[in-house]
């Protein structure tokens, strides 16, 4: 009987701030692959409201007491992240029609970079259509209730973030 394969996933993102979403991306991914690396890196077209290590943090705090989630800074190719951590698959959420023409490209240009690599799309859950990282800031700067949008940990650190300013 051959070796068993161990799968792996790379998520990318910025994850300013990781939401209810994205959780849910990443405990449904766990069912399919045996670890999910939960990977950021700072976009330069967003203006972040945590740091990278702030979000680092946060995304740990949300899987403490799971050992097949790992959280990790990169820069550089998303690819050769992705390759450096032996990832499998590259995995990306999709909201709703509107996310699927923008993933479609970057799919093919990361097939064009690394043919290894397999992207692996995942709907989110209907109940998560709405919600983006940027309409959660911007609800919370606005003295908006994000609590049923965000994890618990973000919730706080938002709060927090937000009373400081």
């Amino acid at each position: 009987m051959p070796d068993a394969i161990h799968t792996i996933a790379f998520y990318p993102g910025s994850f300013d701030p990781l939401t209810n979403g994205h959780l849910n991306i990443i405990q449904r991914a766990l069912r399919v692959f045996d670890q999910v690396v939960v990977a950021m890196a700072q976009n330069m077209n967003k203006r972040a409201m945590f740091t990278l290590e702030e979000r680092q943090a946060l995304v740990k705090a949300c899987f403490d007491d799971e050992p097949r989630v790992s959280v990790v800074i990169f820069d550089g190719l998303m690819v050769e992240a992705a390759r450096a951590h032996h990832a499998t698959a590259v995995l990306r959420g999709l909201r709703g029609v509107a996310d699927f023409e923008t993933e479609f490209q970057m799919a093919t240009m990361n097939n064009v970079l690394a043919p290894s690599l397999e992207t692996v799309f995942m709907m989110t859950e209907k109940s998560h259509f709405f919600v983006s990282s940027h309409l959660v800031r911007e609800v919370a700067s606005l003295g908006g209730d994000i609590s049923p949008l965000v994890p618990e940990p973000v919730n706080q650190a938002l709060r927090e973030r937000i009373a400081r300013k």
